[in-house]
C-alpha cells in the first residue's frame, strides 16, 4: 500500500453550499500531512469523510485502499481524534481503556496505560476533571491503542496551551516514529506544523489549492527583496504568488525551478508559514502536481 487516503473529485454538500468540491488529492502511506485552510475551507469535511462519518455527495474517498462508508473492518484499521476530543465526561481513563477493549478486536491496553502513565495522567479520575490538554492525551492515547495504519487528527492542541501543545506532540511524534503510522492533522498552528509535517495540503474555500512533499515546495520558493517596483511585468523571477510593497522596497514570494541571477535582489528561503500564508491570501493562483487542476493557476 502506497497511498493512505486518496480523493478524486470529492464533493459534499450542505443544502445549496459545497463544504467541499472537486477535491483531488492523495496523501502518501508513511507520511506525517498537515492539513492547513481557513476556517469554512473543508477540512472537518474532508475528515468526517474519510472516517465515514459523512458519506460524499460526488467523487469518492479511499481509505487504505477502501471505501470507508462500505467497509466497517476499516475503522479498525483508521484512528479518528475529533477537533472537541469528545470523551465520556463521567468515565475515567481506565474506564475508557477497558469499552475501547471491548469494541475495537485490536487492541493495545497496555499502550494506553503506558502511554498515559508515562505523563502522570491519573488512570482513576474522571475525564471530565482533567485538563484540557490531558484530555487531549487521553484521546491520543486511545486513539493510538487501535495501533491504527491511519491517524486522522482535527484541531488536537487548538485549545491548549504552548506547554501541552509541545508535549501533545511530542508524544505523537514518538507514537508514529514507534508504530509508522500515516497522519493527517489539521491544524492552524503553522508552527507546530512546520516542526512535524513533511508533506502539506492546502484547502481554500472547499477546493485544494497546495499538495506536495514540504522539503520539495519550500525548495521550489523563494522571498525576494528588492528596490521598489510599481511594475513587475517583464520580470524573469519565476511566477509572482505574493507580493508586497513599501515606499522603498518590493518583496516578492515566487516559485522558480532556478536561481534569481538579478543582483538587484536579496534572496532568502521561505518558511512553511510564509509559504502557506502567501497563497492563502491569493486563492487564484496554486500549487498542484501535474498540469491545472480544479480551476486553479499551477504556480510554476
Amino acid at each position: 500500500m502506497t497511498t493512505a487516503l486518496e480523493t478524486t473529485g470529492l464533493g459534499k454538500r450542505y443544502g445549496r453550499d459545497w463544504a467541499l468540491r472537486d477535491c483531488s488529492l492523495t496523501v502518501p502511506a508513511g507520511r506525517v500531512a498537515a492539513l492547513v485552510g481557513p476556517n469554512g475551507a473543508g477540512k472537518t469535511t474532508l475528515l468526517h469523510l474519510a472516517v465515514g462519518l459523512l458519506r460524499p455527495d460526488a467523487g469518492t474517498v479511499r481509505v487504505l485502499g477502501r471505501s470507508p462508508g462500505d467497509d466497517p473492518d476499516l475503522l479498525s484499521r483508521v484512528g479518528f481524534v475529533a477537533q472537541d476530543t469528545p470523551l465520556y465526561r463521567d468515565f475515567t481513563a481506565t474506564d475508557l481503556i477497558t469499552m475501547g477493549g471491548r469494541l475495537n478486536r485490536s487492541w493495545d491496553a497496555e499502550l494506553a496505560r503506558e502511554r498515559l502513565g508515562q505523563l502522570r495522567i491519573p488512570l482513576d479520575r474522571r475525564v471530565g476533571k482533567l485538563s484540557g490538554g490531558q484530555r487531549a492525551q487521553v484521546a491520543l492515547a486511545l486513539a493510538l491503542a487501535k495501533r491504527p495504519e491511519l491517524l486522522l487528527l482535527d484541531e488536537p492542541v487548538a485549545s491548549l496551551d504552548p506547554l501541552a501543545r509541545r508535549e501533545f506532540m511530542q508524544a505523537l511524534m514518538g507514537a508514529v516514529a514507534e508504530h509508522g503510522s500515516t497522519v493527517l492533522l489539521s491544524s492552524h498552528l503553522l508552527g507546530d506544523l512546520e516542526r512535524v509535517c513533511d508533506y502539506l495540503i492546502v484547502l481554500q474555500a472547499a477546493r485544494v489549492q497546495v499538495l506536495g512533499d514540504v522539503d520539495a515546495l519550500l525548495a521550489e520558493h523563494r522571498l525576494l527583496v528588492g528596490p521598489r517596483r510599481a511594475d513587475l511585468a517583464g520580470l524573469d523571477v519565476g511566477t509572482v504568488v505574493r507580493e508586497s510593497h513599501t515606499d522603498r522596497q518590493t518583496t516578492l514570494l515566487v516559485r522558480t525551478d532556478r536561481p534569481v541571477a538579478d543582483p538587484a535582489w536579496t534572496v532568502s528561503d521561505v518558511t512553511l508559514e510564509d509559504l502557506v500564508l502567501a497563497y492563502l491570501a491569493d486563492p487564484s493562483v496554486g500549487a498542484l502536481p501535474g498540469p491545472g487542476r480544479n480551476g486553479l493557476e499551477v504556480a510554476r
